[in-house]
């Protein structure tokens, strides 16, 4: 996987974890709110894998 794809999922986790933490939060779901936490953090993850690619040039 390129560093591009990597950031580029990683945002895309971190939106769609965003989401759920919300609509969780909203209808009261706990379960829902910390799986929304947790691909938040998956994505901050892979964006960081992303930029570590970028950095050393490696793909």
């Amino acid at each position: 996987m390129s560093a591009s794809s990597d950031k580029a999922e990683g945002t895309m986790d971190k939106a769609k974890g965003k989401a759920k933490e919300v609509t969780g939060s909203v209808t009261n779901d706990k379960e829902m709110e910390n799986e929304g936490k947790a691909d938040q953090t998956k994505g901050s993850a892979k964006k960081i894998k992303g930029e570590v690619k970028d950095a050393f040039g490696s793909d």
